[in-house]
């Protein structure tokens, strides 16, 4: 079992990296090839406001859990990469991982 505030980066990670593929791949088209700036408009504000509490959960994550501040960095630098997220993700699985187990030894 992971700490609650990993959960919230996984997901907040997952939710950031589809947010970026909707606004790369479905609105950035929309707004370039049918006309519809409004698709970026709102499909961007939507994705900032998940980037803010992703980048949010990464501070929670190294306040709460001291993780490496290498990871810290990368789960920054990942989220303007498509796709970073999820190959992250599995890395920050293990670091949870790593955390429950390091609590139940205290």
């Amino acid at each position: 079992m992971e700490p609650k505030e990993i959960r919230f980066l996984r997901v907040m990670g997952i939710a950031d990296g589809v947010s970026l593929l909707v606004l790369l791949l479905i609105a950035m088209p929309l707004k370039y090839f049918a006309g519809l700036p409004m698709a970026v408009t709102i499909v961007g504000s939507i994705h900032g406001a998940i980037f803010v509490t992703y980048v949010i959960s990464i501070a929670i994550v190294q306040l709460r859990i001291r993780w490496n501040i290498g990871y810290s960095l990368i789960a920054g630098i990942v989220a303007f990469i498509p796709f970073g997220n999820f190959i992250f993700d599995k890395h920050i699985k293990r670091a949870g991982e790593a955390a429950c187990t390091k609590q139940l030894r205290a």
